[in-house]
């Protein structure tokens, strides 16, 4: 039994604290942490609802090194789960260190000033873990997270060697918006608008955000769009599956969703320079994420599903195969449970898994890790136990694209 302090009261941050109290042979004291503490509050209110379990709450600028420091001596957690912004990974760090207490993260590093998405920052601190005694497990969400899990476990039990490698992320909710993001807005339209990039025979391809669509027919969704992306978790697959020739990240989008995306760049709202608004600086994309809907307050309104999942090609007992690995999460069904949508649901579950895989001594190591370097299949049992229950199918053929 341990004591874990959470920092970040969004619907992830919601998720992962209603699922920690309901495992509290694992997590016996939960203390939750924000900017803002009447998030958090909510939040404790809810838990204590349906749950029964009483968490402690605690206001933290997660900036201030000093100030995240000062909270975790006084919590004195035997881990810190980050699930505040990608901003804030690295002064979290810092506190980590500082205090002599674990880590754990979602989402990589990038800086505030550029939508810049690589490991490079936080892999740069595995010496300073490494020599503390101390780890930091990162990505800990669904992707990056389970999917790195996901071609773990197909490497260990179904793959003697993976070739391709493709992460496919279908949202198939509908939460009645004309145009609303179903995580941190700022965070979403930065990585959207990113320019695309896949990895393929050891080296990188970049192409322009958006620009290459392929329609696939997932399961209980049905036919959607999906566009090539990058995503955080081809550098790390990439680092520890060298085998692997080809590594690509796809993600569906309605087209009313890329319609009002298009009109807010052509008109400067996604900006993140800074622009002079009555004499004051503002960033564009910051404002745009004030007038746009919270993402926690979709799941009341948000029904269908969502699909995520691995499809890879490679060899087995010296012939070709491709599986296909995933999960479908219903939106309505993980509202039910915690009073989030399925976005927040399928990253926060993970979260408490992750958590409790460190706690456990399940995976164990000193330094900065990636989910893809542990033993998948403790992972993948909590997996099935706790609400994101996965499946493997074999595939006739490969992609044909």
């Amino acid at each position: 039994m341990s004591k874990v302090l959470v920092i970040g009261a969004g619907g992830v941050g919601s998720v992962a604290v209603h699922k920690m109290a309901m495992n509290s042979d694992i997590f016996s004291h939960i203390t939750l942490a924000s900017r803002r503490k009447f998030k958090c509050d909510a939040i404790a209110d809810s838990v204590k609802a349906r749950t029964g379990v009483t968490i402690d709450t605690a206001e933290v600028d997660a900036d201030d090194i000093d100030a995240t420091a000062a909270l975790i001596a006084k919590v004195q957690p035997a881990l810190v789960v980050n699930l505040a912004l990608p901003y804030q990974d690295l002064t979290i760090m810092e506190a980590c260190l500082k205090t002599g207490v674990n880590y754990l993260d979602t989402a990589n590093y990038e800086p505030r000033d550029e939508a810049k998405f690589e490991y490079s920052w936080q892999w740069a601190y595995h010496e300073r873990f490494k020599e503390a005694g101390l780890m930091a497990l990162l990505g800990s969400g669904f992707d990056p997270g389970v999917t790195s899990v996901f071609a773990s476990h197909l490497k260990k039990h179904h793959l003697d060697r993976i070739d391709t490698l493709d992460i496919l992320d279908c949202n198939g909710g509908d939460h009645g918006q004309h145009f609303a993001t179903n995580f941190n807005p700022e965070i979403n339209i930065r990585e959207v608008t990113a320019p695309a990039r896949h990895y393929e025979n050891g080296q990188w391809v970049e192409t322009p955000a958006l620009s290459t669509k392929q329609v696939f027919d997932f399961d209980q969704v049905g036919e959607k769009n999906m566009y090539l992306m990058y995503h955080e978790e081809l550098e790390s697959l990439a680092t520890h599956y060298p085998e692997i020739k080809r590594i690509r990240f796809w993600m569906t989008f309605g087209d009313q969703y890329l319609k009002h995306l298009e009109v807010l760049q052509n008109v400067g709202m996604t900006r993140i320079d800074p622009v002079i608004y009555e004499g004051k600086e503002i960033i564009p994309l910051q404002f745009l994420k004030a007038v746009l809907p919270e993402p926690a307050s979709l799941g009341v309104t948000t029904k269908g599903k969502t699909n995520i999942g691995d499809i890879a090609t490679g060899e087995k007992d010296g012939k070709p195969k491709t599986v296909y690995i995933y999960n479908v999460c219903d939106h309505e069904e993980a509202y039910a449970e915690t009073g989030n949508q399925a976005v927040s649901y399928t990253t926060g579950v993970p979260a408490m898994i992750g958590a409790a895989m460190v706690l456990t001594g399940a995976w164990k190591g000193e330094g900065v890790f990636n989910m893809e370097q542990f033993d998948p299949d403790p992972f993948m049992d909590m997996l099935n136990k706790h609400g994101l229950p996965w499946q493997v199918v074999e595939l006739d053929k490969p992609l044909d694209f």
